[in-house]
């Protein structure tokens, strides 16, 4: 039912424009500027409203893998550059943050880990909306800062990495978690929940022995509820855990295999000496960096979302 409704919502938006359009060529029939009847800047604004529509719509046919359409658990790791590198992934969570807002989807801060001086450690997000993970999953990857940094008293310039992973919420992900392959720690949380949250060990850290993946959760206000939304997390990690593995090996048996590094990084920001981001994979690229920082990131989704489909025709 789920499925139908969708499909039904997403042929009734396709009829709409199609109407749309109709209704547009009519309006075009009645503009004659000799009988001094000009519709044209009506006809115009319209004709760019309908496309844009249209470019949303058609970025929707791009988005038809298995978890596209699924939520999304967004994981942000401060990297090389110290305390800039900490500042930058609090930067990054602000601009994920803000995107989800902006695209009217619910964005909840499952885990974090401070930093001592400034900005992050580590921060977790579950974002919930149509196609989260489908417009997310080319975040995924190393995004490099290049700036002067507010951190050093000699106004030098730095170069700071923070690693986004992305992976779908995956509701049916049928892996096995034994109880022995776990380890369980508790500690006091640092997050919202009320005067309980510092007198309890509510926060919940499930660490998977084997892969050594490790999950943290302190958003709930009881360590039952947080210890439950972190194995759902952890299962979700574990799945991806597995099928990457499966793919590394295939693409390592084709020849083709890359190991993930600092020097792969898919996207630069750079503040100083010039303004740019760069996405180094469909090399779009805009000099309006506060606006990108502030969450518009739908033109580097709508480049990354064409490659993947040009590769594929």
């Amino acid at each position: 039912m789920k499925r139908l409704g969708g499909l039904k919502e997403s042929l009734a938006k396709w009829e709409l424009l199609e109407k749309s359009i109709n209704d547009l060529l009519e309006i075009t029939h009645l503009d004659d500027e000799d009988a001094g009847v000009s519709l044209r800047p009506e006809i115009e604004t319209k004709i760019i409203e309908l496309e844009k529509e249209l470019i949303k719509m058609e970025l929707l046919i791009f988005l038809g893998k298995k978890y596209d359409k699924s939520d999304v658990i967004l994981s942000i790791h401060a990297g090389t550059g110290g305390v800039d590198a900490q500042d930058w992934a609090e930067m990054l969570l602000r601009m994920y943050l803000r995107f989800a807002e902006k695209r009217g989807w619910q964005a909840k801060i499952v885990e974090t880990s401070a930093a001592s001086e400034a900005g992050i450690r580590s921060a977790t997000l579950e974002i919930s909306g149509d196609y989260a993970y489908g417009n997310f999953k080319g975040e995924a990857g190393v995004h490099r800062l290049v700036r002067i940094s507010p951190f050093d008293a000699e106004q030098m310039r730095h170069t700071s990495f923070a690693l986004v992973e992305v992976i779908p919420e995956i509701e049916d992900a049928k892996i096995e978690i034994k109880p022995d392959d776990i380890k369980i720690d508790t500690y006091l949380s640092s997050g919202p929940g009320g005067q309980n949250v510092q007198k309890v060990e509510t926060a919940v850290r499930i660490t998977h022995l084997p892969s050594r993946i490790s999950v943290s959760c302190q958003s709930e206000r009881s360590q039952h509820q947080n210890r439950e939304r972190a194995m759902k997390i952890l299962q979700a990690k574990l799945y991806q855990y597995y099928e990457a593995k499966v793919e590394a090996e295939r693409e390592r048996l084709r020849g083709e295999y890359k190991s993930a590094s600092w020097s792969n990084q898919i996207r630069s920001y750079v503040l100083q000496p010039y303004k740019m981001v760069k996405d180094h994979r469909t090399n779009y690229e805009t000099s309006d960096v506060q606006k990108v920082l502030d969450g518009y990131l739908d033109e580097f989704i709508e480049s990354y979302l064409r490659l993947k489909q040009d590769k594929l025709n």
